[in-house]
């Protein structure tokens, strides 16, 4: 039996479209080994959204190259198709696809195995208007379900390259997503994450179709599903219809990832943001009235070229109104090949530390008064995996408004919902105590752990 190990760096897109990749492998008889383990396959799904993302990257793909110099070497992924030329220049490099066409990727594999050539089956993604199907019924390694819906962005924000290296806004077929949610759901996952490269522009490019009524359809029409998660969703996006379908759902859960990226008005127009901070206040305001309780994070860029002290206070002061329940913080890194990456006044990295530093303490302090508001009370969660080796009477995992939370119990409650009293709110863990399961005894199929 052939073997294949995978490598996958980046974001979930990525982890989703790795284990697509994998049920292509397992369909022709390969058998799947750990990624340190000499195999006759090397994928390696690469990330570009930052150069660094790059130098890891090529670490990787050289790793594979010298654990079995015999193997076939596969390079998929953004960097692959930002970049060919670059990964086919690295010795030991066989086959280069990008981010379409992985279909055809046991092909070239099998191609390159009878001439010996390196096949490179990059295309051009701009032309791509159709998004690429792969199904994935279930994981290898979680108890949350990833479902992608779309791929691609038309936003061209001056610090990203994810455009170029993804292509433009394309959304999967309503029936495909709704079948795919099925399946999910009979091999035993009671969360789906609905994930993507611009995840609610779903159906922007659809006549008659919207995220809205995808949302909707996911409600009524997939049995036993219990909790759906959006993993982003832009201000613009959240529309009076959404809001709505929010409000009157039983199965979206209280939690909405709304990246932000600068609370100062001309580092948004910079950033080429398509929203001012008073649209985005507004959007907030809004959906607060609807969702009482709403757990809201977020995304910040800090440094931005050009960005003053007065900036980045408005940044700051924005934050401290808004009140997340957590925030991503990133200094901002010169990506090769954007807008952002050529301007002047890039800002000094210590000064961009020491603003990063303030930001993850206010992120820290608003996460914890989020999480104190729902001391005493029972949650829903569903366990995800042990707290530790050493302790494997704790386990861990999220509740629907995405507090993590540690608590005692068996691990044959893992992957289900259960009732947890929280004792004792705190950041990056809450403590609780186990009432009772939700929902015995529901599943009639086990996950299949391949």
């Amino acid at each position: 039996m052939p073997t294949v190990a995978f490598h996958t760096l980046g974001c979930k897109v990525n982890h989703y479209e790795t284990e697509g990749i994998w049920r292509k492998f397992k369909e022709e008889g390969y058998e799947r080994v750990d990624f340190d383990h000499e195999s006759d396959v090397y994928v390696i799904n690469t990330c570009t959204v930052t150069n660094t993302g790059d130098k890891k990257s090529r670490q990787v793909i050289r790793r594979a190259i010298r654990k079995n110099p015999e193997a076939v070497v596969c390079v998929t992924g953004c960097y692959a198709q930002t970049s060919p030329g670059e990964i086919m220049e690295i010795p030991g490099v066989d086959v280069v696809v990008g981010t379409q066409n992985r279909g055809k990727m046991i092909e070239y594999i099998e191609k390159h195995k009878q001439d010996r050539q390196p096949v490179n089956g990059v295309t051009n993604i701009m032309k791509n208007r159709v998004f690429e199907e792969m199904d994935v019924p279930v994981f290898t390694d979680r108890t949350r379900a990833s479902l992608k819906i779309q791929e691609g962005c038309n936003n061209f924000c001056t610090f990203c390259i994810i455009p170029w290296s993804r292509g433009l806004l394309r959304s999967r077929k309503p029936e495909n997503v709704l079948e795919q949610a099925q399946q999910l759901v009979d091999a035993g996952y009671k969360e789906i994450v609905l994930t993507g490269i611009h995840t609610a522009g779903y159906g922007e490019d659809m006549k008659d179709y919207n995220f809205a009524k995808l949302l909707r359809e996911l409600e009524t029409k997939v049995d036993g599903l219990k909790r759906i998660r959006i993993s982003s969703i832009e201000a613009s996006q959240i529309t009076d219809e959404v809001i709505e379908v929010l409000d009157q759902s039983d199965k979206i859960v209280r939690h909405l990832h709304i990246p932000l990226q600068s609370g100062s008005d001309s580092v948004l127009e910079r950033m080429r943001r398509k929203y001012s901070s008073d649209y985005y206040r507004g959007k907030i305001e809004k959906i607060k009235r609807a969702l009482p309780g709403l757990a809201i994070t977020s995304d910040v860029i800090v440094g931005f070229p050009g960005e003053t002290e007065e900036e980045f206070m408005e940044t700051y002061n924005f934050i401290r109104e808004i009140g997340y329940s957590e925030l991503h913080v990133f200094p901002f890194s010169r990506r090769t090949g954007t807008p952002a990456a050529r301007m002047q006044d890039q800002v000094d990295e210590n000064v961009k530390n020491d603003r990063v530093q303030k930001l993850i303490e206010l992120s820290n302090q608003q996460a914890k008064e989020y999480a104190s508001r729902f001391e005493g009370e029972v949650l829903e969660v569903i366990p995800e995996e042990k707290f530790s080796e050493e302790e494997n009477n704790i386990l861990v995992g999220y509740t629907d408004n995405y507090l993590k939370v540690k608590f005692e119990g068996s691990s044959d409650l893992i992957g289900k919902i259960v009732r947890v009293k929280l004792d004792k709110a705190g950041y990056p863990y809450n403590e609780g105590q186990f009432v009772r399961v939700l929902d015995e005894p529901q599943i009639t199929k086990t996950v299949a752990m391949s």
